[in-house]
């Protein structure tokens, strides 16, 4: 039977940075309780230009969610992010510079620790079919929509929120619709046999 986890942005407090930067919103741990975070996604608000953390044996996944994007010193060169960029893959320990390119952005992240498993990030777009066959998959949208599973009935996922699923038998998800402006991702991770 496939568990499900529906967790609004809003619903999360802000923490905000100690370099007044800007503020995140923790949306999902695992492997949760009392244990060191192996994977982590959040959204974060990015108001004013500086460094991103540094983030020693973590791989991160980056992407611009809402305003105009920024800009990304990293070790290769410079990159330029908006909403229409795919999400970056980048070592957690670059803690690249940033700037904003026109203004606050909110931009979703999720960061996994070396040796702990497989994930990935990528765009959602309707009509498209999913089926990444890892334990915890999930989806992050911005805009209300609703995701088909195996072809039967729709769920209805709200705007700002990450819907996580957990399932013995991972079934193919489509979403049917998704509002003008707005961006969904898909996310998916199976964590290495024995990790903590």
């Amino acid at each position: 039977m496939t568990v499900f986890q529906h967790i609004s942005v809003d619903s999360q407090p802000a923490q905000p940075w100690r370099n007044g930067g800007g503020q995140t919103r923790e949306l999902f741990t695992w492997p949760g309780g009392d244990a060191p975070w192996q994977l982590r996604i959040s959204v974060a608000d990015i108001d004013a230009d500086g460094p991103f953390s540094a983030f020693e044996g973590v791989d991160r996944w980056f992407a611009v969610l809402q305003g105009a994007g920024v800009v990304l010193d990293l070790l290769g060169g410079t990159r330029t992010l908006t909403c229409d960029s795919p999400p970056l893959r980048f070592d957690g320990r670059a803690a690249p510079g940033c700037r904003l390119v026109d203004g606050p952005t909110r931009d979703f992240n999720l960061m996994l620790r070396h040796r702990a498993g497989q994930a990935f990030v990528q765009e959602a777009r309707p009509g498209e079919v999913w089926s990444p066959g890892a334990p915890l998959r999930g989806l992050f949208t911005t805009g209300a929509l609703q995701l088909q599973i195996d072809g039967g009935a729709t769920k209805a996922v709200a705007a700002w929120s990450l819907l996580l699923a957990t399932s013995p038998a991972p079934r193919p998800w489509t979403i049917t619709d998704l509002p003008p402006g707005a961006r969904a991702l898909w996310l998916a991770f199976t964590p290495l046999t024995g990790a903590a």
